[in-house]
């Protein structure tokens, strides 16, 4: 599509000017009447956090998503420039993307009237109208807003010409969206310098003589531990924000386990049968449950992502060193994340040297809830069976998948458990049964019909 490169073409093609606000509000109604996805890649928030983002940005609110970590604030942050228009003319050159029917900066003020109809216009995508800051205590006034350039005072200007500002991150996403992560952990007297950008649209550099009405969507995420923990949000910068927005995580099991598909590295190079990333879910959410851990701090929806990662890990790891030519998850290989994972997760003080053997035990909790759930009516018989004269089977995080096999030997109705287990067709490879038969052990054994010994990742199974 030709777009054009000035101003008299811009006019000519019958381009109009909207604020930002606008073009979310317009973007937003037409998806909305089309049925259309709004905010692609959000699980969970559909009946709940949603509906109350979209009545705030139709309204045209600045606002706040607060919420625990790792419940997806900056990713639906980052969305909301999917609402915007997919492509917006600027003054070409422009630090603050002046509109070039409406510029603003002493710069585009000055070329606009030296060049009139012939002023230059070039084209930004919207990804590129997308601005974000980390609120760190050690951030500045400059950063945000902007401070004078030396480099332009060493270049002969004077020191009372606008044009020595040099803009910060605020201003230089004019006409686009800006988060501020972690809106409390920010300077309070730092926070002063966002009133203005909030309620007169404007900025104020060092006491110059400038006024640059921005046009921007300011988005704030917080924690609510920050209000009154590391730092809190100043009451007249919360009163400037038009809404508040609560997220929180995942309430269904079913969304864990979209956020777990979604997220989870797709290349690690191993399966993960459908029952294991069960299994990873429930043990997310009973983790999120105990009152072993500090309920203020949360768990993030990155612990059940790594946890997945790091069980697939596992079995790539013990593919290469036997030599399997498929990597398949196994129930001992979801043992591998506890020590990993332990850091992810803060526990009460009175916890402390429990972590370990908490997280554990509510991984067992979560096998055994995925196992009565999925062949908790089976008739296992035929598996009992192969321990009725005093066998054992062992297995454990490097025996490979064909071996375990040929320890267990045949086992009549195995088609059947791996169809409950959610194995379909293409999934009868023998790293897939060992999955099977290896989480069946473990179910039996959690049901109290199998004992078990686990002395350094090797697990004995016997009646």
């Amino acid at each position: 599509m030709h777009q054009p490169r000035i101003l008299r073409e811009l006019r000519e093609s019958g381009h109009a000017h909207r604020s930002v606000k606008t073009e979310v509000r317009d973007n937003l109604l037409a998806r909305l009447r089309a049925g259309e996805p709004r905010f692609p890649g959000i699980v969970g928030f559909d009946d709940t956090v949603l509906p109350h983002l979209e009545r705030a940005l139709l309204a045209g609110h600045d606002l706040v998503l607060l919420g625990e970590r790792g419940q997806g604030k900056t990713r639906l942050i980052r969305t909301v420039t999917g609402l915007l228009d997919e492509w917006t003319p600027v003054v070409e050159g422009c630090e603050i993307n002046d509109h070039p029917y409406a510029p603003v900066c002493a710069r585009c003020v000055r070329l606009a009237a030296e060049r009139g109809e012939e002023l230059p216009v070039a084209w930004k995508h919207r990804d590129e109208r997308y601005g974000e800051k980390l609120a760190t205590p050690d951030t500045s006034v400059g950063d945000l807003i902007g401070d004078v350039d030396p480099i332009k005072i060493a270049e002969g200007r004077t020191l009372g010409d606008p044009e020595t500002v040099h803009y910060g991150l605020v201003p230089r996403t004019n006409r686009g969206v800006f988060s501020v992560n972690e809106l409390p952990d920010l300077a309070e007297r730092i926070q002063v310098s966002l009133l203005n950008v909030l309620e007169e649209r404007d900025i104020q550099v060092r006491g110059y003589n400038l006024r640059l009405p921005l046009d921007i969507l300011l988005i704030a995420s917080a924690n609510p531990e920050d209000y009154t923990n590391r730092g809190r949000i100043i009451t007249p910068l919360k009163d400037r924000f038009g809404a508040e927005v609560r997220t929180h995580y995942p309430l269904t099991i079913e969304d864990e386990l979209t956020l777990i598909r979604q997220e989870s590295m797709p290349d690690i190079g191993a399966d993960v049968p459908e029952h294991l990333v069960e299994v990873i879910a429930r043990f997310t959410r009973l983790v999120r449950e105990s009152t072993a851990v500090d309920a203020r701090s949360g768990v993030s929806a990155r612990f059940s992502i790594a946890a997945a990662e790091t069980a697939a890990a596992s079995a790539v790891r013990r593919a290469a060193i036997t030599g399997e030519e498929r990597a398949v998850t196994r129930v001992c290989d979801l043992s591998t994340v506890v020590p990993s994972l332990r850091g992810k997760v803060e526990f009460e003080v009175s916890e402390e040297g429990r972590e370990n053997e908490i997280l554990a035990h509510l991984l067992r909790r979560a096998t055994a809830e995925t196992f009565r759930g999925r062949l908790g009516g089976m008739d296992l018989t035929p598996l009992l069976d192969k321990f009725a004269a005093g066998n054992q089977v062992e297995s454990g995080e490097l025996v490979a998948a064909a071996e375990l096999l040929r320890r267990i030997g045949p086992v009549e109705g195995l088609a059947k458990v791996m169809s409950k287990l959610g194995m379909g067709t293409g999934e009868e490879s023998p790293g897939h049964a060992a999955a099977a038969l290896e989480f069946t052990l473990e179910g039996l054994y959690l049901m109290r019909r199998l004992s078990k010994d686990d002395v350094d990742g090797v697990a004995v199974y016997r009646t």
